[in-house]
């Protein structure tokens, strides 16, 4: 459930802090006052892109952030999945926009837009002004088949998927290997070259980091030689070097230490010194004796590195891609060789895919066929109490030509709202207003099977009114009662069955506009209904009508 939403610095808004609580939330407003801002402040928070005229000011980042309570544990183990630990039961969404970039974190910790979408997926679900316009593609239709049988549907739908991409593999390596004579006879003699290239090189996994690793050794070896030869003389010569000045300090000192302990001390700490210096210039002098830079052998690493570049700049950028490509041509090469039988196993293997297909296919079909029935009767069971008095509400499935990664499934909704009227696609019968109450059906239905807790509509009373209004009015109050509803709204009738009240109103602020949203209390909600009802001028008689309307809302409750 949304508890808090909290704004700054976006459109018109200037800082706003909404406690949003259970039951039917209503947002109610003038027209121009920010109500939509508000959902667009929502969506920019789920990770959506950032128009940059929401910025209210340029020079400021725009900030947004939204504190879910998550008590379901389905939603819970979704999130662990997606590595989002709910902190006290929390998930705090928020998203800093600037001119340049924006930053999206979840519980503190700075995530991708993606990332963002796909928790905001499990919290909340929106639907916006134009959303029911979505019901007029015939793809939304299937797609929200399948989101009601998910259970049923998930795994089988993932296997298919995954079936579905060997299948075009096969079929993609059918038409490539699509060849005459002439052609496959130049590819095998390309490959028997290119797999015989590789096999004589004869190489070996860590070769060539074991020898660029010598060759830099061999082509600085007198670098390397000038350096230790100077080293030892400064350190083993025999005139003034640093093994004949600490000898003879050592002797120095030796000469004196027995008159006090002190310089006993200094003798032994100098004498360590000469034992290590000594057992230094051994080491040195074993190091530039065995030293051995073979010119002839610097000559064959150099070729040999060569080589090893030149078949990497071919066939890949390390031996182990080199060796598995060499693997490949020599599968491809004994395709060739027989290619009548290759070309015959592909196509035994291409139908045997087609069945398995099939198979699938099939069985997802008769699940959306299934849950279809279910869908429909329910959602023509919501569209009754949503005033469409004699509805049919059902869905036609025909065959696709060809299998796809969801299925062979082509389906559409098919609605009559009239008596004796047959059944047709909703693009061909519904107008603006019914399309918005079939919406909002679906919604209801689908949210009595969805683990969501919260729905936003975003002026889901677009094109109705009268008697209508009334019944989407009751429709949203049902739903109310096991989800969190955020509605915006210009019906009085919706807005009277709210059971927190909240007023967006635009003011101006010394040079400029703000909008505000605050709680109203009982009777502020009142005078709202009021507006909405009277326009302009509101009298003791709207009033009335007002409170006799928020009355009647309760006692429907």
């Amino acid at each position: 459930m949304l508890q808090n939403l909290h704004v700054k610095n976006l459109a018109i808004i200037e800082e706003a802090d909404v406690e949003m609580k259970s039951g039917l939330n209503i947002l109610s407003g003038e027209t121009g006052a920010g109500k939509s801002i508000i959902i667009g402040s929502i969506n920019l928070a789920l990770g959506e892109k950032v128009p940059k005229e929401l910025l209210r000011d340029s020079e400021e980042p725009a900030f947004v952030e939204l504190e879910f309570e998550v008590t379901n544990p389905h939603i819970i183990e979704r999130l662990r999945e997606l590595d989002v630990e709910p902190e006290g039961g929390m998930v705090t969404l928020s998203r800093k926009v600037t001119n340049q970039r924006s930053v999206g974190r979840i519980n503190g910790e700075m995530v991708a837009a993606s990332t963002m979408r796909e928790v905001a997926a499990l919290l909340i679900d929106i639907h916006g002004q134009h959303e029911h316009q979505s019901l007029l593609q015939k793809r939304k239709h299937l797609e929200l088949v399948d989101d009601y049988a998910k259970t049923l549907l998930g795994e089988r739908k993932k296997v298919l998927a995954a079936e579905y991409l060997e299948y075009r593999r096969m079929v993609e390596e059918l038409h490539n290997s699509a060849m005459d004579e002439d052609a496959r006879k130049r590819e095998q003699s390309l490959l028997e070259y290119e797999v015989q290239e590789i096999e004589e090189a004869n190489l070996s996994e860590g070769e060539d980091e074991e020898l660029e690793q010598e060759f830099r050794r061999f082509s600085n070896g007198k670098k390397i030689m000038e350096g230790v030869n100077q080293a030892y003389a400064a350190c083993g010569g025999e005139m003034e070097s640093a093994s004949e000045l600490i000898g003879r300090a050592v002797r120095e000192l030796g000469s004196v230490s027995a008159y006090d302990p002190k310089v006993g001390a200094l003798e032994n700490q100098l004498a360590e010194i000469d034992n290590l210096l000594g057992d230094f210039n051994h080491e040195i002098s074993s190091y530039i004796s065995e030293a051995d830079f073979d010119e002839e052998r610097f000559f064959h690493m150099e070729k040999r590195l060569d080589l090893i570049n030149h078949l990497k700049s071919k066939y890949g950028r390390t031996i182990t891609e080199i060796l598995e490509e060499c693997a490949k041509k020599r599968s491809r090469m004994e395709c060739l060789t027989d290619y009548d039988t290759y070309i015959g196993n592909l196509r035994a293997s291409i139908q045997n895919q087609e069945r398995k297909l099939e198979q699938l296919c099939t069985e997802i079909s008769e699940i959306r066929r299934q849950a279809a029935g279910k869908l429909c009767a329910a959602i023509r069971d919501a569209l009754v109490d949503l005033n469409f008095l004699d509805v049919q509400f059902t869905m036609d499935f025909s065959r696709l030509p060809e299998y796809t990664a969801n299925g062979f499934d082509d389906a559409e909704f098919l609605i009559s709202v009239n008596p004796g009227e047959p059944v047709l696609p909703l693009a061909r019968v519904a107008s603006g207003g019914e399309l918005s109450r079939i919406m909002l059906a679906i919604k209801t239905v689908m949210a009595e099977s969805d683990d969501i807790e919260t729905l936003i509509f975003d002026e889901i009373d677009s094109g109705i009114s009268g008697r209508t209004a009334q019944m989407v009015a009751e429709k949203m109050n049902q739903l109310g009662r096991n989800h969190q509803i955020i509605c915006i709204t210009h019906l009085p009738q919706i807005a009277a069955m709210a059971d927190n009240h909240f007023l967006i109103e635009k003011s101006v602020v010394g040079q400029s506009t703000v909008s505000n949203i605050r709680s109203l209390s009982d009777e502020e909600s009142v005078k709202e209904l009021a507006r909405m009802l009277g326009g302009v001028e509101i009298t003791d008689t709207v009033m009335m009508n007002a409170r006799e309307m928020k009355d009647m809302a309760q006692r429907k409750k």
